[in-house]
C-alpha cells in the first residue's frame, strides 16, 4: 500500500493550497524530505519536501489545482508496488463520501449545486483553480443564466464537466460557500457587492477576498454591460452577450506583443495591493538624513564583518535599531486602525517587515518578531535571514504574519524618492531611497561632501495626522545622524 502526501498545514491560518509545480515526476524515485512539490498559498509560495521514501507512483493533484489542508497530492510507494490501486481506492473513498446519486433520473431530481462542488475537490478542485485563471464575472452571468432555465432543459452530461457552473449558482449554494469571512463581508458592505452574485473560488465555491476585488474591478470596467442587464433582467440574454465582450481582452496579442500570464505571488501582490490602498486614507511625507557617520563606520568594519559573520553589512540594520527606538519613543505610529472596537489599537513591541524583492519577480514582505529586542548585530543577523529564506523559499506563512511596521528598500536599485503602499492593518510604511554622495551646506555654513539619502513615509491618516508623521520622520532623521554604533560593532574593528 503507497503512502498517501497530504497538502500540509503550512500556516495556522492557511487552509488551501495551490499546487504551482511539481518538482518530481511519477517514476521517480524519491528519498524522504526530497523537495517533492511547490505549493502556493494567499501568504507564501513554499517547497515542500517528501515525508517518505519510495517511486512516486501516482500524482494525484495537478499544477494549478487549489485543494484544501489534507487533501492527498501524490501517492509513493515501493519499487513494483501498483500504482493504480492506491491511487484510485483513495479517489473512491472520497467519492464514496459523496450522496449515492448515480441514477441519471436522480442527477435531474436533486440540485446539482450539492454534488458538483465536492467532486470537484475529489478530482483536485479544477473548478476552483479555473475560476481563477478564467474571467468570473463571465462564468456568474453564465451560472445566473442556467437558472433561469428548469432542471430538465439542462444537459445530462454537464455535471462531467469542471463543475464551475453548479458552484456558481446562487440558488442552491453548498455549506462552504456560506463560509464567509468578516474580511469579506466588510469589503462587500463598502463596495455594495452582493455575495449572491460572486464566484467563489475557494475550495467548495467558498467566496475569498480575491473574488469581492476582482468582482468590484469588473463591476467598473463595465458600466455599459451593468447598465443593460439591470435594465433588461431576462436570464437568456444575458450569457449569450456577455462572453463575447469577455472574450475581446483575452484577444492574441499583436505583432511585438506578448501575454505573459500572471504568476501565484503577482496575482497575490496585485490583490493585496489594492486592498490595502482601497483600506487606508494614505498620505505621505519625506526627509532627508546624513548618514556620513554611519558610512565611515560601515568602512572601517565591513570587511571583518564579512568575514566573521558570512554576509555582508548594509546599511538596513542601522534603519531598522533606530526604527524600532523611534517606534518604541512614539508609539502612535506603530499601531492600527481598529473600526469595530473605534479606536487605535497601540503596539508597544516591535514585529518588523522587511519587503524583499524576489527573483523572477514579485514582492513578499517577512517579519522580524520582537526587532525591538535585538541589537545591531542581531539585526543584521535577522534581516539576512529572512531575506535568504524569502529567495529561497523556506519562509512559511507565519513568517509573514503580525507585522506591526514596514520598510521598503528601494534604494539599491537607484530610486531616491518612492511613495509605497501601506500594508493592511498597519499604519506606516518607510522607504529607505538611495544613499548617495552630494555637495551640501553643513551647519556652519560650509561646503561639504556628505552620504545623504531620502527616507519617505505613507502612512494612514485615519490613525495619525500630519504633525505625528513629521514629528516621527524627524525624530528617526535626528537618530539616525547623531548615534555612535562605535560600541555595537567594536569586536569588527
Amino acid at each position: 500500500m503507497g503512502t498517501e502526501i497530504k497538502m500540509p498545514q503550512l500556516g495556522e491560518t492557511v487552509v488551501e493550497g495551490t499546487i504551482t509545480k511539481w518538482l518530481k515526476q511519477e517514476g521517480d524515485q524519491i528519498e524522504a524530505d526530497d523537495l517533492l512539490v511547490e505549493i502556493s498559498t494567499d501568504k507564501v509560495d513554499s517547497e515542500v519536501p517528501s515525508s517518505a521514501s519510495g517511486t512516486l507512483q501516482k500524482i494525484l493533484v495537478q499544477e494549478g489545482d487549489t485543494v484544501k489542508v489534507g487533501t492527498p497530492l501524490a501517492i509513493i510507494g515501493e519499487d513494483g508496488e501498483a500504482a493504480g490501486d492506491s491511487g484510485g481506492g483513495e479517489e473512491q473513498k472520497q467519492e464514496d463520501e459523496e450522496p449515492k446519486q448515480e441514477a441519471p433520473e436522480a442527477q435531474q431530481e436533486q440540485p446539482k449545486e450539492e454534488e458538483a462542488p465536492q467532486k470537484a475537490d475529489a478530482e483536485g478542485s479544477q473548478a476552483a483553480d479555473g475560476s481563477e485563471s478564467e474571467a468570473p464575472a463571465a462564468d456568474q452571468k453564465s451560472s445566473s443564466g442556467s437558472n433561469g432555465r428548469s432542471q430538465k432543459e439542462i444537459p445530462q452530461e454537464e455535471p462531467a464537466q469542471s463543475g464551475a457552473a453548479p458552484r456558481g449558482n446562487g440558488s442552491g449554494d453548498t455549506s462552504k460557500r456560506g463560509i464567509i469571512s468578516p474580511l469579506v463581508r466588510r469589503l462587500a458592505d463598502e463596495h455594495g457587492v452582493d455575495l449572491g452574485e460572486v464566484e467563489g473560488s475557494g475550495t467548495g465555491g467558498r467566496i475569498r477576498k480575491q473574488d469581492v476585488l476582482r468582482f468590484v474591478e469588473e463591476r467598473k470596467s463595465r458600466p455599459a454591460a451593468r447598465a443593460t442587464s439591470s435594465a433588461q433582467p431576462a436570464p437568456e440574454e444575458a450569457p449569450r452577450r456577455e462572453p463575447e465582450s469577455e472574450e475581446r481582452p483575452a484577444a492574441a496579442a499583436g505583432a511585438r506583443e506578448e501575454l505573459v500570464p500572471w504568476t501565484n505571488i503577482r496575482r497575490r501582490t496585485a490583490e493585496h495591493m489594492v486592498a490595502a490602498h482601497l483600506e487606508t486614507a494614505r498620505a505621505w511625507n519625506a526627509v532627508e538624513a546624513d548618514w556620513s557617520n554611519i558610512a565611515a563606520l560601515r568602512a572601517r568594519v565591513k570587511d571583518n564583518f564579512k568575514e566573521r559573520e558570512g554576509f555582508s553589512l548594509t546599511y538596513m540594520p542601522f534603519l531598522c535599531k533606530v526604527v524600532c527606538d523611534t517606534l518604541m519613543e512614539m508609539p502612535e505610529v506603530n499601531s492600527s486602525f481598529d473600526e469595530a472596537n473605534q479606536a487605535n489599537l497601540v503596539k508597544r513591541y516591535v514585529n518588523l517587515g522587511i519587503a524583499v524583492a524576489l527573483e523572477g519577480g514579485g514582492l513578499i514582505v517577512p517579519v522580524i518578531k520582537a526587532a525591538d529586542e535585538k541589537n545591531l548585530v542581531g539585526l543584521a543577523r535577522a534581516v539576512h535571514d529572512v531575506a535568504t529564506r524569502a529567495r529561497t523559499k523556506k519562509l512559511t506563512p507565519d513568517d509573514l504574519a503580525g507585522g506591526t511596521f514596514t520598510i521598503t528598500n528601494p534604494g539599491p536599485f537607484g530610486s531616491i524618492i518612492s511613495v509605497p503602499i501601506i500594508p493592511r492593518g498597519q499604519t506606516g510604511i518607510l522607504g529607505f531611497e538611495a544613499i548617495q554622495k552630494r555637495v551640501v551646506v553643513t551647519d556652519d555654513d560650509a561646503i561639504a561632501v556628505r552620504s545623504m539619502g531620502f527616507l519617505s513615509m505613507s502612512w494612514d491618516h485615519r490613525t495619525i495626522d500630519g504633525a505625528e508623521a513629521a514629528r516621527w520622520l524627524a525624530r528617526l532623521r535626528e537618530r539616525i545622524e547623531t548615534t555612535d554604533f562605535t560600541a555595537d560593532l567594536s569586536q569588527f574593528e
